[in-house]
């Protein structure tokens, strides 16, 4: 294989195309389509998002440094697009979207009812790097679909949700289980 150097601003891929949702009122909730962010430590558990000054929730999420992720699924796809280029200053995105939102429990901003997975975050600190601004967030509360939960064992099969991704500008969703953790080592 031959490897050649490439354009500085070709990323890691796939990620999550996630929704995020921000405000402290219904009047101001809005949900913003965001693939940069991630898990940064299981213990305590802490995520991050990076957004865009420029992006109508910014100062929303910057005033009230709380926000959900609602990850999403196949049959999100074209709500979640739209929620990434829309802008809330220009239109109603929940009823845009179809998108239905529920308040926050431990976060003042909401959860999506179509997302199988909603992640409740304080952020702790900010960071200001170039294009985007990191937010740096505890985890306060996570939010499960019921459907997804097994009742015999109470695991969460969050591989049958039919999540979705994110890469280099397209949405893919996710295929078959190569193998579990530690496969490549377990002793046949």
């Amino acid at each position: 294989m031959t490897k050649i150097s490439w354009k500085p601003g070709t990323m890691i891929y796939p990620l999550p195309a996630a929704l995020v949702t921000v405000g402290r009122t219904p009047e101001e909730w809005n949900p913003i389509t965001v693939a940069w962010l991630g898990t940064i430590c299981t213990n305590p558990a802490m995520c991050y998002i990076s957004v865009r000054p420029e992006r109508h929730s910014y100062p929303i999420l910057k005033r009230c440094m709380e926000f959900t992720i609602n990850l999403t699924t196949a049959s999100m796809a074209r709500a979640t697009d739209w929620c990434g280029v829309r802008s809330g200053k220009d239109y109603d995105k929940w009823m845009e979207s179809g998108l239905t939102p529920i308040p926050g429990e431990m976060v003042a901003s909401p959860t999506i009812e179509q997302s199988p997975l909603s992640i409740e975050c304080r952020v702790k600190s900010m960071m200001s790097l170039g294009s985007h601004d990191m937010f740096i967030a505890d985890v306060l509360n996570v939010r499960a679909d019921a459907r997804y939960i097994d009742p015999g064992t109470g695991a969460f099969s969050l591989e049958e949700a039919g999540l979705m991704a994110y890469c280099h500008g397209k949405y893919f969703s996710l295929g078959e289980m190569l193998g579990k953790f530690g496969f490549s080592v377990k002793k046949k």
